[in-house]
């Protein structure tokens, strides 16, 4: 049995008659797994570092057993936590009854949990949570690539309430992240439904008018200027270009000058912007944003003739594969893509009337605002879900 008192050195504790939890040893309350990978035949799945994004497995790699790398030499089972010793990683799972055959990576800690001290799901919020992040990277070591070794695993310690406060906490952030499932599976029947109604409604008419751009726009090159971390127009950069053509709040740039010499470069509402090279090649942006803003010399503003075709047309269009199949057989250059205004003006865009455009948009626009409030959703239910696992570790839900 665990010591209680002298293992009550520190705790967490919040304002009056709350509840206080012990801190112990993460090694007191676990065994450190280490079966190794014997001989076998036919393959398994291996899972690497890289291929876990916090608790979520992107892909598992198919390995036989003389073709399977070094590292490749780690066997779980059933309600172990794992965890990669890297630091700055944050890549966790519990291991089920669909995973329990998988072979894992010698970059990760395979922890099996005493369950008479720990519940493993308990075990497993709590290594997912940033205190229990924050110590790892604390007692990371190594020259190159940091990462937790033995030695830094037995420093670890984690707040352990009695099992049944354990499943009150598991329930309780259980019942959020099923809100989280549910909320990435409509994120991705948005995502499905809209690629559905693009592909059927941009499809081209009998009536329809083909039209190069050169016809429907007048390109413009952007403003070469040095970034700064502060100043008084914003600096719209190909790196500010989403996945999906949004724009990216993240590092932000600016620039000052005056008023004069940047007047062209200025940004309005509705104003489309394509990067013409880079990671984002061919992405067009759709500028809908209150910051005084102005753009790089490596975006090329397209300025639509908006009797003929709307802005917001341009940019569902460029999410179509009419757009991408031309895209891609215009571009130059192998290791950097390139897509200059010349390229641009040669590509081909079937035209419904104004009318149907409008109603193509709205239609369209529909799906992108219940996705944007679907994401909205996503950052809430996170926010939640780790404030939720803060306070359970300061003994405020079991109050």
């Amino acid at each position: 049995m665990v010591n209680m008192k002298k293992l009550i050195t520190k705790s967490f504790q919040t304002g009056k008659n709350c509840i206080v939890y012990p801190l112990v040893k993460i090694i007191d309350v676990t065994e450190i797994s280490k079966k190794k990978v014997k001989e076998f035949e036919g393959y398994k799945f291996y899972l690497t570092t890289g291929n876990l994004d916090n608790s979520k497995i992107l892909v598992l790699n198919k390995i036989t057993y003389r073709d399977r790398p070094s590292r490749a030499n780690l066997l779980v089972d059933i309600d172990n936590v794992i965890f990669a010793k890297m630091q700055s990683t944050k890549k966790n799972l519990l291991i089920d009854d669909k995973t329990r055959e998988l072979i894992v990576s010698t970059g990760y800690y395979v922890l099996e949990p005493k369950q008479d001290k720990i519940l493993p799901k308990y075990l497993f919020f709590i290594v997912e949570s940033n205190f229990f992040q924050n110590q790892k990277d604390k007692f990371c070591v190594g020259a190159t690539q940091k990462a937790l070794n033995n030695e830094g695993l037995k420093n670890l310690k984690i707040p352990l309430p009695s099992l049944s406060i354990q499943q009150k906490i598991v329930e309780r952030l259980d019942a959020i992240r099923k809100a989280q499932e549910l909320n990435e599976k409509q994120i991705s029947l948005a995502n499905e439904l809209f690629q559905i109604l693009l592909y059927r409604e941009l499809k081209p008419k009998k009536n329809w008018k083909v039209k190069r751009f050169q016809e429907i726009s007048n390109p413009q090159y952007g403003y070469t200027a040095s970034a700064e971390e502060e100043g008084k127009y914003r600096f719209i950069r190909i790196t500010d270009i989403g996945e999906n053509g949004e724009l990216r709040n993240t590092d932000k740039k600016y620039i000052s000058a005056s008023r004069k010499t940047i007047e062209p470069y200025i940004l309005k509402k509705g104003d489309l912007l394509l990067a013409r090279t880079g990671a984002t090649f061919g992405k067009i942006l759709y500028f809908d944003n209150k910051e005084p803003a102005v753009f790089a010399s490596y975006l090329i503003k397209i300025n639509p003739k908006k009797l003929i075709v709307l802005p917001q047309y341009i940019w569902l269009f460029s999410r179509s594969k009419y757009y991408w199949r031309q895209a891609k057989l215009l571009r130059t250059g192998s290791g950097q893509p390139q897509f200059n205004a010349n390229k641009l003006k040669r590509v081909k865009i079937s035209l419904p009337p104004i009318k149907v455009q409008c109603q193509i948009v709205k239609k369209l626009s529909a799906i992108l605002d219940y996705k944007k409030k679907l994401l909205r959703q996503k950052e809430l239910l996170k926010e939640l879900f780790e404030s939720t696992l803060e306070k359970a570790m300061k003994g405020e839900l079991a109050k």
